[in-house]
């Protein structure tokens, strides 16, 4: 990762004063043609550290393209608390569904080829994003939201963010929101910490930001490049209505999640799964 700094951007400084000066309600919604509202979620458990992987925002995040679901998504719940103190790591009550996500990218030798599997099969996934890869593949940035993905602020640099000073923590999560919304038109509504280590300075920053924390349920280790079979292996045993699944599309050689992504993905909708992704409105 290139390791440009620079100060936060006046829309970023302006954006935080605005989300720590009021809390809005929103509701969290997923994309699911049955149609069935979520149940309030117990919090889940800490999430512990692992490979690379509000007051709310008051901004609809909106598709520039139609859904690639037949039904309008039912409401969620209200944000509350706004400032969490874990990240989200299930999505419970959203019946026999599961949510795939990308970290890393955008990567030019291996984005395209998932999200050509993913029309494929019509349906979206999560993309968290780094900001200097989203600035190096403008594109590839627009071509995911314009497909109805998610775009998902992953930081600047994916440094270590428990390591990092509030000043630190805001310019990587304030930069990278203001590269997704130059290139989307809105501003993420979710982000993820690198090797997922949250502390409270990343839970306030991103919650002043706008954005809620989301973490994972289901590793499939593929930064390890342990062969597609056993990526495979691990999406299928982990799958269960509910579930992230977390996977990379960027920061090292991913053809072996490009290749894994073609195999599970038919099989989990044809035991009846459906793939979908949280949003707010």
């Amino acid at each position: 990762m290139k390791n440009d700094q620079m100060a936060p951007t006046r829309r970023t400084l302006l954006r935080l004063a605005a989300g720590l000066g009021a809390a809005t309600v929103v509701r969290l919604v997923a994309a699911d043609s049955a149609g069935t509202p979520f149940r309030r979620p117990v919090p889940p458990p800490a999430a512990s550290a692992g490979p690379r992987t509000a007051v709310a925002q008051a901004r609809p995040l909106a598709y520039r393209l139609r859904p690639m679901t037949a039904d309008n998504p039912p409401p969620y719940r209200p944000a509350t608390p706004p400032v969490r103190t874990r990240p989200f790591e299930e999505l419970p009550g959203i019946g026999r569904a599961m949510v795939l996500s990308f970290d890393d990218g955008p990567d030019p030798a291996y984005t395209p080829h998932i999200l050509d599997t993913l029309r494929k099969h019509d349906v979206r996934a999560m993309f968290f994003v780094c900001g200097e890869m989203a600035h190096d593949n403008e594109d590839l940035v627009r071509r995911i939201a314009d497909e109805g993905h998610t775009v998902g602020n992953h930081s600047w640099t994916h440094p270590l963010v428990t390591t990092l000073s509030r000043a630190g923590v805001t310019d990587e999560l304030g930069r990278t929101s203001d590269v997704i919304e130059k290139l989307t038109g809105a501003p993420p509504l979710w982000y993820r910490a690198p090797y997922g280590a949250w502390n409270r300075n990343s839970f306030e920053i991103g919650a002043a930001l706008g954005m809620e924390p989301m973490a994972w349920t289901v590793d499939t280790l593929d930064w390890t490049e342990p062969g597609t079979d056993s990526i495979v292996r691990r999406v299928r045993e982990g799958a269960a209505p509910g579930v992230v699944v977390l996977s990379h599309d960027a920061g090292g050689n991913r053809s072996q999640s490009v290749a894994a992504l073609r195999r599970y993905l038919p099989g989990l909708l044809g035991e009846g799964y459906r793939i979908t992704v949280p949003h707010r409105r």
